[in-house]
């Protein structure tokens, strides 16, 4: 069904913008899709439709991918929203088929115009066409994947209601299905936490698009000023897709309950595209972001949670702090960890509250500027650096500011005697480098 409107969508305005190759196509698939959407909901025939689905449309869009621009299009952008449907209409066994074509031809086609760029014709007339394409194509991926996320979580609050009556009429009897309850309750846990992580994660940017074509549209701009908004508007297009692409990723990966993927990692690319995707947050209060780090430094961490504990632990920063205001953030090491601070001078955090921040209980608050939040994002964090052994703490004033702390190993310590016994140096120290 969610192809079916995606399609529907699809066809008229290829058409539209000038593509009728592509809208043709798009009808063409569509009138598919419809025939096995019968097939598979009242003919039973549901293991054939999932396969046709999966062949059909892996080959519209390696069409689309010729016949709208290429690289220069956005057909890079419904791989990977196809990725995500794929997923969550396949049989898990049929992953590891599915997932890795999807890639293999993404990758084999880019291929293709990197070296024969010819063959990929630039169907665009002007930039405002190139632009309408790429926003209406990020604006239908971003809905799609919304309503994708949350049916799947409908649908399980719906078998976890089914279960947990069944238990009710059987309660000890059976100690098997308490013992299944509790493990709902966890994966209803982790899921509601991974709901949490997306939306926060993805309102900051979409309210910075959405200000961006305010500004396109209720205003009187000249070329100067509407080239520039464009510039701008696309880098964050660009920079909330890169975002989108790794919490699926971590979040396809978090499904079989929380575990921390550990790697060696320089705090350069922990920091930097958080401090990118903040600072534009920041700039619309004036609050000035100063660093104080060394880029070469090497901590044994999971890139993903550290990048979303990062960004939850700032956006509280830029959150609570007022216009004109200085957030000032610096990495020290102390023994075998490396300790990152955040410290901000804003309004600071009430004695009350400081004793259940980490926790469910805390209340959301409004931040200088009204802004809004969803009140578990310290206590996602509080979790995830957990997975990865290390702490996290503050200390806070009311009225003159906090300061986090975020302690992380800076190498494996669980081999790290084996390292030493064997001779060998350990990651970080200075014989190693």
């Amino acid at each position: 069904m969610i192809s079916i409107f995606a399609l529907s969508y699809n066809v008229p305005f290829n058409y539209v913008i000038g593509l009728p190759s592509v809208a043709l196509a798009s009808l063409i698939v569509l009138l598919i899709t419809a025939g096995l959407y019968y097939a598979s909901r009242f003919r039973n025939k549901v293991a054939i439709s999932i396969l046709i689905v999966n062949i059909v449309g892996l080959m519209l869009f390696t069409v689309n991918y010729f016949l709208n621009s290429g690289l220069s299009g956005p057909t890079d952008l419904f791989f990977l929203l196809f990725l995500l449907l794929s997923i969550g209409i396949s049989p898990a066994e049929q992953y590891k088929v599915w997932i890795p074509i999807n890639i293999g031809i993404l990758l084999t086609i880019n291929a293709i115009e990197l070296f024969n760029p010819e063959i990929v014709p630039y169907t665009y007339t002007n930039k405002l066409n190139r632009f309408v394409d790429h926003m209406s194509a990020y604006a239908v991926v971003a809905a799609i994947t919304y309503f994708c996320i949350d049916y799947i979580r409908g649908s399980y609050e719906r078998e976890k209601l089914s279960a947990l009556e069944k238990s009710r009429a059987i309660e000890g009897k059976n100690e098997h299905i308490l013992q299944q309850n509790k493990e709902l309750e966890k994966l209803n846990a982790e899921k509601n936490k991974l709901m949490s992580i997306v939306a926060h994660d993805l309102r900051s940017p979409l309210g910075s698009i959405q200000n961006f074509l305010e500004l396109l549209t209720q205003h009187d701009l000249d070329e100067a000023q509407k080239t520039a908004i464009e510039s701008d508007l696309l880098n964050s297009t660009k920079n909330t897709l890169a975002m989108l692409s790794k919490l699926l990723d971590w979040s396809k990966s978090q499904l079989q309950g929380l575990s921390a993927r550990m790697e060696y990692v320089s705090l350069n690319n922990l920091l930097t595209p958080t401090l990118h995707l903040e600072k534009d947050v920041a700039a619309r209060k004036n609050i000035d972001i100063s660093t104080d780090f060394d880029p070469s430094v090497i901590v044994y961490a999971d890139s993903d949670m550290m990048q979303l504990i990062l960004r939850n632990i700032i956006g509280n920063a830029i959150k609570f702090t007022p216009n004109g205001g200085k957030i000032h953030i610096q990495s020290t090491s102390d023994g075998d960890n490396c300790i990152i601070a955040i410290r901000d001078n804003g309004i600071g955090i009430s004695q009350e509250k400081q004793q259940l921040i980490f926790s469910l209980n805390v209340e959301s608050t409004f931040g200088t500027n009204n802004e809004k939040g969803v009140g578990l994002g310290l206590l996602l964090c509080m979790d995830f650096i957990k997975a990865q052994n290390g702490r996290i703490w503050f200390e806070s004033e009311p009225g003159n500011g906090t300061s986090f702390y975020i302690s992380i190993p800076r190498f494996d310590k669980s081999a790290s005697e084996q390292t030493v016994s064997a001779g060998h140096p350990q990651p970080g120290t200075s014989e190693s480098l």
